[in-house]
């Protein structure tokens, strides 16, 4: 998809307009330069206290600081909520990233570690209700809850039942991951599943007898060759074995092995089958043994779930003079998949437009902060019964 030229997204309406992304730009710093590691507990406090501050500089309202199996999220609850603001705070960048690569903001595109993954959504959001307060007074912060999570990098463990206990009193959830290229919104994604597969064998002396032996090495190959064939392309299902080691001297018959394997299915179906089959899995080789841990992390978003809200969405952009937005369907997953996997219409993709999530060359492009910021306020608005669709 091609870039849209500055000039074709419109500028914010009701006073939103470009004398406000200066203090966008102000809060997005301060989150950037407070680096928050998923594995780093007391970075991540450090960081919760960040974002509940700008909250309640922003909105007027101090937020909850709940901390889950030592990971600090942070609650702002409506009173009476219709809408679910859902985002993560925590990065996979570890400290002194921000000596490599500083926090910029220049020549139309802002730079550091997990601006687009994804702490400019934050600043979205957070402005998003500023405005919606500004306009309609702060009855309109009854009717949303957000929640900014700690781990969801780790994969949301200690705050997925945070997340649904949040997310059923919703009629809606909007996640301000990043967007796709050009701006796309995200209405499918897959789910997402991790495991753990272990191989015993028994040492021996790799000289004098390695026939006494049961070589681990050899026995986790077999069964990575296994497991890679339970992949179906035509079903969109990846079956990805990453990470894996075995042994422990050159001298030794390895008497263990593991391997991770990432698996990414478009149905619930699709993962229930190849959750099945992993754990079936046997060795090859006499006198091993295969013990499988982990499992289904999170369902599947299916895009049929979203098609009103999307629809809305689309609606919003055209009114407003903004590109006409798009859909896409990724392999990644979110937090969103929880949502959408209760029966939740979920809408992702709503926070930064830019690119290089998790690499070096993370950044996002600034002319879209205040149209996206403008999206998410109106379309809260229209959730909330704050404005006539029609407008």
């Amino acid at each position: 998809m091609q870039s849209v030229p500055t000039s074709d997204i419109a500028s914010g309406h009701d006073g939103e307009d470009s004398r406000q992304l200066p203090l966008l730009l102000d809060d997005l710093s301060r989150l950037v330069r407070t680096e928050s590691p998923s594995t780093d507990l007391d970075a991540v406090s450090r960081s919760a206290r960040v974002v509940a501050g700008l909250v309640d500089e922003r909105i007027g309202r101090r937020p909850e600081i709940l901390s889950v199996d030592g990971v600090d999220h942070v609650l702002l609850r409506g009173a009476d909520p219709k809408v679910m603001l859902l985002g993560h705070h925590d990065t996979v960048w570890p400290l002194g990233t921000l000596d490599e690569l500083p926090y910029s903001a220049s020549d139309g595109v802002v730079r550091g570690p997990g601006c687009f993954d994804m702490k400019l959504g934050l600043v979205q959001a957070i402005h998003a209700l500023a405005w919606l307060r500004q306009r309609h007074g702060t009855e309109v912060l009854d009717q949303v809850t957000l929640l900014v999570t700690g781990d969801e990098e780790l994969g949301s463990t200690s705050s997925r039942s945070l997340i649904e206990q949040e997310a059923c009193k919703c009629e809606a959830a909007l996640v301000l991951e990043a967007a796709g290229p050009g701006g796309a919104l995200k209405t499918g994604r897959k789910g997402v599943s991790r495991y753990q597969v272990e191989v015993i064998g028994r040492a021996s002396h790799s000289g004098l007898d390695p026939e006494k032996g049961v070589n681990a090495t050899i026995a986790v190959a077999e069964a990575v060759l296994a497991i890679a064939q339970l992949a179906d392309s035509a079903a969109g299902t990846t079956v990805t074995p990453t990470v894996m080691s075995a042994g422990t001297t050159p001298n030794t018959v390895p008497a263990a092995a593991t391997v991770a394997v990432d698996v990414r299915a478009s149905s619930a179906e699709e993962q229930d089958r190849v959750d099945r089959t992993i754990r079936a899995v046997r060795p090859v080789l006499a006198g091993a043994a295969i013990r499988v841990q982990g499992g289904i992390n999170r369902p599947p978003m299916e895009s049929s779930a979203v098609v009103e809200l999307f629809t809305r969405a689309q609606g919003i952009a055209r009114r407003l003079g903004h590109p006409p937005l798009e859909e896409m369907t990724v392999g990644g997953a979110s937090d969103g998949n929880f949502t959408a996997g209760m029966g939740v219409p979920t809408l992702d993709g709503l926070g930064a437009v830019g690119g290089g999530a998790h690499a070096r060359d993370e950044h996002a492009e600034t002319k879209w902060i205040l149209p996206r910021t403008q999206l998410l306020s109106t379309l809260i608005e229209e959730i909330t019964g704050g404005v006539s669709p029609s407008v």
